[in-house]
């Protein structure tokens, strides 16, 4: 799904009084070497599902892409062997240096890689603008690998050294002579440490598309050994190529023809912004940084869009132009912009490890400096793209003055107001305090009654909804409004919807979607998450949208009891058992079908029950997944369903 889930527990914690006299210098663990970075894995590259796994790639593919920022080679090569639990990075830069470190006497290649914090990056006498500034990298990359082979050429040799689990197995050897030079890293990520070692061959093509539109002059060439597949990937034309894909590929059909298009580089920052307007109701932007995409933003991000906006408001203001009855946000400006923002600074400032964030604070005044006056230069200059950039702009305002008349025959309830202003199958909770209520959100009146006799009457309320609800990814408000389900969860939830919402108005501090678990209630569980991705964004943004996660199969042996979520766990419990025990399984044929007490230890108890949080890692990624599933197009929907259909094993038929 686009939308990823993230597991979070609740259990309950005894409090206890602190011991004395016990805490001493013993009970303090020293961890050596690489030892941090497999016992805590996802600080230092978020997770060991498979987003964690595929950034194991991107720090290689970074260090090599530095060499072409250090001006040392154009081109690079990733080979994914036809195991698809392993990948060859190569470049044809400088090399790792092999000689004795003078510090601490062993070879260069192994402090990099066996050490953290060690790189030549720290100062810009090899390096004036790089994407691995930590020096952690490739270090945590041979950590967290079974095997990885570092083969280096340069100073006339081919040199190479064999990794496991972060350990050097070889001395660096002096292989063969050799007349060219670069880095080539071949590594296998540990089954022991990751859910699932296997590479995505389109996630990564798709990640060195993008570096090759970010670095226009760098030749990427990607091999899939499993299909026997070799694919160039250049794009001379760079962030103005970039832009008209994304558009393409998003189906936003444009306002104008021109797109926009700036650059500046003084030196310390080099800096290049591209957009377009066009007919979609969102704003899609991508920014980088050092070539890295930064997928929550930053500050270069906000100078993007202060620039955008001021410099429209200055183009309306300078020609006397107000539009009658309506009043022009930022974000009705910004509405339907797909752009992109390039930056290479000295000295970046992210956010963690996994660089997904840049903080340094001058950026946003320095790409609004860029971005403001070149954009008003280029309204004046073209009047015609002018009148349709402000007309798109008018729309956007009139429609949301349009949906805020339309949320005013929507009747909503803030804590502590009446309750007989909301929709009558809605069990509410007794607690006004959206800070430890939560609404499930439940399939069908049958699981709706059976969770209303589980749950907590004063934290939790239950709203149950009959069938499938309406597939809103290509509907108008006016008739996502019109459908009985929709509206009674819009007026629950009490927020409003589009250009209206206010998470402010939101009466619960979860919303946890309940639905049964097989085919059917997967189905209904990605409508309402489209739903919930299109009109109320910013819940899932905050963090205040869940799945739960009822169990499929009930296991009884004796007085014992077990529940278990899907196949794979039914299995893991049988397993463990014994061959003395004759269980019965039984296999839940709907929420209806489970009594109230069972619902309440399985799912609906914070103690006991487990959620997955709903997050949207990319914006981008999930617009294209949610509009090749669900839109108008079923080509696009037969195209996704064969591609992955191996890697649908769990699915429910």
């Amino acid at each position: 799904m686009p939308a990823t889930a993230k597991t979070t527990r609740t259990r309950k914690v005894r409090s206890e009084k602190p011991a004395t006299g016990s805490y001493t210098g013993k009970d303090i663990d020293v961890l050596e070497g690489l030892e941090p970075v497999r016992l805590r894995p996802a600080m230092y590259i978020g997770g060991v599902d498979q987003r964690g796994l595929h950034h194991l790639l991107w720090e290689i593919v970074d260090n090599a892409v530095d060499e072409y920022l250090a001006g040392q080679t154009d081109r690079m090569q990733v080979t994914l062997h036809k195991d698809g639990a392993s990948v060859t990075v190569e470049d044809h830069g400088r090399g790792i240096p092999v000689d004795t470190h003078p510090k601490v006497k062993k070879s260069t290649l192994e402090v990099i890689l066996t050490t953290l914090h060690a790189g030549g990056k720290f100062s810009n006498k090899n390096y004036a603008r790089s994407g691995g500034l930590h020096g952690v990298g490739a270090s945590v990359v041979n950590a967290l690998s079974s095997e990885l082979v570092a083969t280096v050429h340069r100073d006339g040799y081919e040199w190479m050294q064999r990794y496991k689990r972060g350990k050097p197995t070889t001395p660096v050897k002096k292989l063969k002579p050799f007349r060219g030079h670069g880095t080539k890293i071949f590594f296998r990520p540990d089954e022991a440490i990751f859910d699932r070692v296997h590479f995505k061959p389109e996630v990564i093509r798709q990640h060195l598309e993008d570096i090759s539109y970010i670095h226009a002059g760098l030749k990427i060439t990607f091999v899939d050994d499993a299909k026997g597949e070799r694919i160039e990937l250049a794009n001379p034309d760079g962030l103005n190529a970039y832009l008209a894909r994304l558009i393409e590929d998003g189906k936003k059909p444009p306002v104008h023809e021109q797109h926009f298009y700036a650059a500046r580089d003084d030196g310390q920052h080099k800096i290049e912004v591209v957009l377009r307007w066009t007919e979609a109701i969102d704003e899609q932007i991508r920014s980088y940084v050092n070539g890295i995409r930064t997928h929550a933003g930053g500050t270069h991000e906000s100078g993007f869009r202060t620039g955008i906006a001021r410099a429209v408001r200055n183009y309306m203001e300078v020609h006397d132009i107000k539009p009658k009855g309506v009043t022009i946000s930022n974000d009705d400006v910004r509405e339907g912009i797909v752009g992109i923002v390039s930056t290479f600074h000295s000295d970046p400032m992210f956010q963690g490890q996994t660089k997904e964030r840049l903080n340094n604070p001058e950026m946003s005044g320095v790409v609004e400096s860029l971005v403001r006056p070149a954009l008003e230069t280029w309204l004046n200059n073209n009047p015609s793209i002018a009148d349709a950039v402000i007309g798109r702009i008018v729309l956007a305002a009139r429609a949301r003055e349009a949906s805020r008349n339309a949320q005013k025959e929507v009747r909503r309830k803030s804590p502590g107001s009446k309750r007989n202003n909301l929709p009558g199958k809605l069990v509410d909770c007794r607690s006004t305090d959206p800070g430890e209520s939560e609404l499930f959100v439940v399939e069908g009146d049958s699981a709706g009654g059976t969770a209303v006799n589980g749950r907590d009457s004063r934290t939790q309320a239950v709203l149950p909804l009959r069938g499938k609800i309406l597939n809103t990814e290509t509907l108008a408000v006016g008739k996502i409004m019109g459908n009985a389900e929709i509206s009674a969860l819009v007026e629950t939830l009490g927020t409003g919807i589009g250009g209206h919402f206010d998470i402010r108005r939101l009466r619960y501090g979860r919303v946890i979607l309940l639905m049964d678990a097989d085919s059917d209630g997967y189905h209904i569980s990605t409508l309402l998450l489209t739903f919930f991705f299109r009109h109320m964004n910013e819940l899932i943004r905050q963090g205040k949208l869940y799945l739960a996660q009822p169990p499929l199969y009930k296991i009884s042996a004796g007085k014992d009891t077990w529940y278990a979520r899907d196949d794979v766990e039914k299995e893991e419990i049988l397993a463990s058992m014994g061959a003395n025990r004759r269980p019965e399984v039984d296999r839940f044929k709907g929420l209806g079908e489970m009594n109230a007490s069972q619902l309440k230890e399985t799912t609906l108890n914070p103690a006991t029950r487990t959620l997955l949080r709903v997050d949207i890692e990319s914006l981008t990624e999930a617009d294209t997944t949610f509009n090749q599933l669900l839109g108008k197009d079923p080509s696009e929907r037969y195209r996704v369903i064969m591609e992955e259909a191996s890697f649908a094993d769990d699915l429910d038929l």
